[in-house]
């Protein structure tokens, strides 16, 4: 059986990209690995050994554009209405939280943020399937 360990985002700044995955989700670094044209940067909490890995291509100038085809990160957290305050608090202007029912029963309670790069980060209430 398959085992999903990473997600990659190509970024344009290392020290924006890693600070605001700290800020917002306890990401740090796991393992960076500098090449010539690329640097390689893995960031992971205890939580899991799901990883992002962000690729900054050194000779990239212009802003990546995410097309129609990316659709965003998701994240679980203990305590939605907790997280999105301390989102607040830090600047890191999450969108209004929002809920979806289905036959009259709590699916998912969520918001999202960007990161510097524009990529969408959904957070979740712990609940149901999303855990």
């Amino acid at each position: 059986m398959a085992k999903v360990i990473h997600t990659m985002i190509r970024v344009m700044d290392e020290k924006s990209s890693t600070a605001f995955y700290e800020k917002a989700f306890g990401l740090g670094v796991a393992d960076r690995f500098d090449f010539d044209d690329f640097t390689l940067i893995y960031l992971r909490n205890p939580e899991n050994d799901f990883e992002v890995e962000l690729t900054v291509n050194k000779s990239q100038e212009e802003p990546y554009t995410h097309g129609s085809g990316y659709g965003h990160l998701a994240v679980a957290v203990d305590d939605l209405k907790a997280e999105h305050a301390r989102f607040e608090e830090l600047g890191l202007s999450p969108q209004p939280m929002k809920e979806f029912h289905r036959d009259g029963a709590l699916m998912a309670a969520f918001f999202f943020v960007q990161d510097p790069d524009g990529y969408k980060i959904e957070v979740l209430q712990q609940h149901g399937r999303y855990r």
